[in-house]
């Protein structure tokens, strides 16, 4: 049987450019970055080499680099650490109603502790089929308070790939001379990331996404950005993440970060092509099957569909079972009955939010998988529509 991966968004095979950057760090060259001999200083060298490259990538100073162990830790010191830093007595921080949980939940938890939390929504769709899943700038604007300490908004979604107004929030963060943290874990290494275009203080990326390992991320720190550390030890990280470095991880995310900036432009035009096809061949086969979020902007890889009438959780184990693999969502919800808050945000309903599937691609994604899953899909679809009368009855009286 065919296997096919198209889930790149929950994480990405290594490149084996990447395996062979991180080999000589997991046998023969394994010191401890932070030691003085040579074999330390052989490995701080290749630490440096992979901040070069990670800053590269974003369009950072190298200095502006902290290695953390992901996105999820990315994220939870970016926010934490400016709310922690800011001296106001009162403190408020405002997000998109669309973060990824790393955000969504940090907020939460800063809400349960005394903080003012601004959850904004996304812009209401105009067919009846949910929005586009993009935030509204001016009511970033209008959220603003005195005690507004930070703004956190995802660049790309990771449910829906849409590309949320960065520059333009930026604008209104500067103008009010508020923190600006910014999740880029989904655009990193699929569009351009320049930091100081998008106008971010504080943004964070990991590794894995990106074709490096897992367990290896960074946050990207504005000089003069101020951030109070969530870990106390050593003074690795210029005191902001302390801990002994995982070198062979560093490495394997700067030439992750290498090749991710050398094959962009052309990554992304492949890709795109294959997603676009899968997408349309699939509405044209499958009635009653829509696209969620906006089609235009987003990432090139992400699709984002419902299929009314068909249970995600059935039709993801349908297709798995046809050497499909995808997703009803973020990799991190595995298990949870309830729907996406990412849909639902997005203007659908309960019953279409659990009907939708991601298909994700990457850079090994071939013209050969797609034609597999556009044989497949429908087949599979019409299957699981047949089998849950109930979803279909609802998909009947909803039209």
């Amino acid at each position: 049987m065919k296997r096919v991966y198209l889930d790149y968004n929950a994480t990405t095979p290594v490149d084996p450019a990447v395996l062979d950057a991180m080999l000589p760090y997991l046998r023969d060259n394994f010191a401890n970055a932070g030691s003085v001999h040579t074999p330390g200083q052989r490995a701080r060298a290749a630490v440096d080499a992979a901040r070069d490259s990670v800053a590269a990538l974003i369009g950072a100073k190298a200095s502006e680099i902290v290695f953390t162990s992901g996105g999820t830790e990315a994220d939870n010191l970016a926010i934490y650490g400016a709310v922690a830093a800011s001296t106001k007595a009162r403190k408020h921080v405002i997000a998109s109603a669309i973060e990824h949980h790393a955000v969504l939940h940090t907020c939460e938890d800063l809400a349960r502790t005394g903080v003012d939390v601004t959850f904004v929504p996304v812009r209401p769709g105009t067919d009846g089929r949910g929005g586009q899943g993009i935030v509204d700038a001016e009511e970033i604007r209008r959220a603003l308070r005195p005690e507004t300490v930070l703004i956190t908004v995802m660049h790309a979604n990771n449910e829906l790939g849409t590309i949320q107004p960065i520059e333009e929030i930026g604008r209104i963060a500067r103008e009010a001379g508020v923190c600006f943290h910014c999740d880029a874990v989904q655009s990193a290494g699929k569009i351009p990331v320049d930091v100081e275009r998008l106008g971010v203080d504080l943004l964070s990326i990991s590794a894995h996404k990106f074709c490096g390992p897992k367990g290896v991320g960074a946050l990207y720190v504005r000089t003069g950005t101020s951030i109070v550390p969530r870990f106390r030890g050593g003074h690795a990280e210029r005191d902001r993440r302390p801990g002994t470095e995982n070198v062979p991880g560093i490495a394997g995310m700067g030439k992750a970060a290498e090749l991710a900036r050398a094959k962009l432009a052309e990554d992304s035009v492949r890709i795109a092509a294959l997603r676009d096809r899968l997408e349309k061949s699939l509405l044209e086969q499958v009635p009653d099957a829509f696209v969620n979020g906006d089609r235009a902007r987003r990432v090139p890889n992400t699709s984002n569909i419902t299929f009314r009438g068909a249970g995600g959780e059935a039709l993801l184990i349908g297709l798995d079972l046809q050497g499909i693999a995808c997703s009803t969502g973020a990799a991190c919800s595995s298990g949870s009955t309830e729907p996406s808050h990412v849909l639902l945000a997005a203007g659908l309903s309960r019953d279409d939010a659990r009907s939708s599937l991601r298909f994700s691609l990457g850079r090994a994604t071939t013209a050969d998988e797609i034609d597999y899953a556009i044989a497949t899909i429908p087949s599979v679809v019409e299957r699981i529509r047949a089998i849950s009368p109930r979803a279909a009855a609802a998909s009947i009286l909803a039209q």
